[in-house]
């Protein structure tokens, strides 16, 4: 089973080939770059090179995953609508997958876990684990007033703000978005996970110019 990877929940532009053919997810290709305002130009120029990589054609692919945040609107926005494209044009399903339960997944930790990504406004978004299972969140909050009781390390790009010893991975990664889709069962809806509202609102209704 060939699945496509995708991520633009955070700075990290991901995109990566994974076989299942043996049980575990197995990264035929990858390409991760760190740019957090070039989410639109760097996406599919980097899976047409996993692609060409990995020696397979979009043809070859049984199912995408694609990481549905929490995140910025913008950058989470390329990566879904990329893959909703593709699932469309490949004819296969998309599977959705909470980008911090990717990163538990790819962390080998067997015991409690905090994931911490950058939400902007000093703010984080975290989640907690037991291994890879989440048992609480996704939340946002700043730094200071995530939990931490009873974790000593965290995952994330965020893992030292608050307060813990830090261990990989600190994006999500192609084989951690396949582990933690739900690939044996119907997708659920590609809906992003924003968390908050965005920082751009419609404007309100003029004021006629003949009120006084």
């Amino acid at each position: 089973m060939l699945v496509i990877a995708l991520d633009t929940s955070t700075p990290a532009v991901t995109a990566g080939l994974v076989d299942l053919d043996e049980g575990s997810p197995r990264v035929l290709a990858e390409r991760v770059t760190i740019n957090p305002r070039a989410h639109g130009e760097l996406l599919m120029p980097q899976l047409v090179d996993v692609m060409d990589e990995a020696g397979r054609g979009f043809a070859d692919v049984d199912a995408i995953v694609a990481g549905i945040g929490p995140g910025p609107f913008t950058g989470l926005r390329v990566g879904l609508a990329t893959a909703a494209a593709l699932g469309q044009a490949c004819d296969v399903p998309v599977h959705p997958v909470c980008s911090l339960d990717a990163i538990a997944a790819a962390a080998e930790v067997t015991g409690p876990l905090l994931v911490a990504t950058d939400a902007r406004r000093k703010e984080t978004y975290w989640a907690a684990y037991d291994g890879a299972t989440r048992v609480h969140g996704p939340h946002v909050a700043r730094p200071a007033d995530v939990p931490t009781s009873g974790c000593a390390v965290a995952a994330g790009e965020l893992a030292e703000a608050v307060g813990l010893d830090a261990v990989e991975p600190r994006f999500p990664t192609p084989a951690g978005l396949v582990a933690a889709a739900a690939l044996d069962s119907d997708p659920e809806p590609l809906v992003p996970l924003y968390l908050r509202r965005p920082d751009a609102e419609e404007p309100g209704k003029r004021k006629s110019v003949l009120t006084r």
